[in-house]
């Protein structure tokens, strides 16, 4: 394999990885699709770039550190699946109380502000440390991030994450944005119901299965 096929691998194998990390719509999936339909497709879209870069920013961690936290996390591995899951019951639920029509109807009498949508949403998916352990997965998974190669080398594959993750919210909010004039608050009450309660499942599920590797 020549170098110019292993750095395309790289990117598309980056790319891959930060489509993975996108993709499933929590929280910050239901941000991004609010501020689409309400505030237009580039406040969505600068949204979901903020997310993008603070996946980036983890997986920069999980792969420059890669050897260190892989032994931090076998060493604290049931700990870790604790407090995660527990951290995410809570964004459960936290999601499922909040009322995206009121909150709708407070954005529309504020201007948009570009800057601060993209910034509140890198602050909001920087709030979870735990998505490091979630590339640490992927990333040695498919070989991605090695110690061995160069650092320029290593940033082409974390270029790759910070595409991949961008072309997931273009798509999203391209989609959102198509059909943004047959959307109701009442279907954005559902979507944060139903999300509120599938992480508030995904957590509690994690929850069950460390205690049963404890006690069982």
């Amino acid at each position: 394999m020549n170098e110019t096929t292993m750095l395309l691998t790289l990117l598309i194998k980056g790319m891959i990885i930060g489509l993975a990390a996108s993709i499933p719509l929590g929280p910050i999936g239901v941000i991004c699709v609010q501020r689409t339909i309400n505030k237009g497709k580039i406040s969505g879209f600068l949204s979901g770039l903020g997310a993008a870069t603070a996946d980036t920013l983890f997986a920069a961690i999980a792969g420059f550190s890669l050897s260190f936290i892989i032994s931090f996390l076998e060493e604290r591995q049931t700990i870790i699946e604790l407090v995660g899951g527990v951290i995410v019951v809570f964004l459960g639920l936290k999601i499922f109380s909040t009322n995206p029509i009121s909150q709708l109807k407070r954005n529309k009498r504020k201007k948009s502000n570009l800057l601060e949508d993209f910034m509140s949403v890198l602050l909001l998916t920087g709030s979870n440390p735990l998505a490091v352990f979630f590339f640490i997965a992927l990333f040695a998974t498919a070989g991605v991030i090695s110690h061995d190669q160069s650092i320029w080398v290593n940033l082409i594959a974390l270029a790759g994450v910070f595409l991949g993750g961008a072309l997931w919210w273009y798509i999203l909010t391209s989609t959102v944005n198509y059909f943004r004039r047959h959307f109701r608050l009442k279907q954005l009450w559902w979507i944060n119901k139903i999300s509120g309660a599938v992480i508030f499942t995904l957590g509690g599920l994690a929850i069950l299965n460390v205690i049963h590797k404890v006690f069982f």
